[in-house]
């Protein structure tokens, strides 16, 4: 069975008076939705207190809830919503970024700088220099192409649930990441030549 059908069972018991499947639901996805609401509250306390809240809102709006998209990416929505009108409340402003994309390149070039422990220094500088320059240029796109090449290479979310999430059509999320992959491209371009 897949995740999304397991999905979809768990929200029609939840949908039947069945309290303990939410249950189920919350712990399957409570680690995915703090680590996100982390990105944006940077308080740990107040991330879990987000979360919290993200899920009884999702508990909430379960009756409404018709299966048109996978579950994640309908509680993926909730959580982005109740962390950006979290911020408003405390009268800060939601970050430039929806994703700490500098922590999750960096993530990544750690792990396969460690594949290759046995580079030159000259290899370890020019991969710090191509990390730094991904995560500046991700940082300074227009929102709407970071958020999209986020979803997709960050959070592994396919272009439906990005579409879904970002509330466009499928062919303006291919856009808008051919766009920023493109960017992304011109500022490496000159590191690797």
């Amino acid at each position: 069975m897949g995740i999304q059908q397991a999905d979809q069972e768990l929200v029609a018991r939840v949908q039947q008076g069945d309290k303990r499947a939410f249950d189920v639901l919350v712990q399957k996805y409570q680690h995915r939705i703090v680590k996100l609401i982390s990105r944006y509250v940077r308080d740990p306390d107040e991330s879990l207190d987000v979360a919290q809240e993200t899920f009884i809102k999702a508990y909430r709006a379960l009756a409404n809830f018709r299966g048109e998209s996978a579950f994640y990416t309908w509680l993926y929505r909730i959580a982005i919503n109740t962390a950006k009108n979290h911020l408003t409340s405390m009268a800060r402003r939601p970050p430039d970024a929806d994703i700490d994309a500098a922590d999750a390149a960096q993530l990544d070039m750690e792990s396969s700088a460690r594949l290759h422990e046995g580079d030159t220094p000259e290899h370890l500088a020019l991969r710090d220099e191509i990390k730094h320059t991904i995560s500046q240029t991700i940082d300074e796109l227009p929102e709407e192409l970071r958020i999209a090449i986020v979803l997709c290479e960050l959070e592994g979310l396919s272009y439906e649930e990005i579409a879904e999430t970002m509330n466009c059509p499928i062919g303006t999320v291919r856009s808008r990441i051919f766009r920023a992959r493109e960017a992304i491209d011109r500022k490496l371009r000159p590191l690797l030549e």
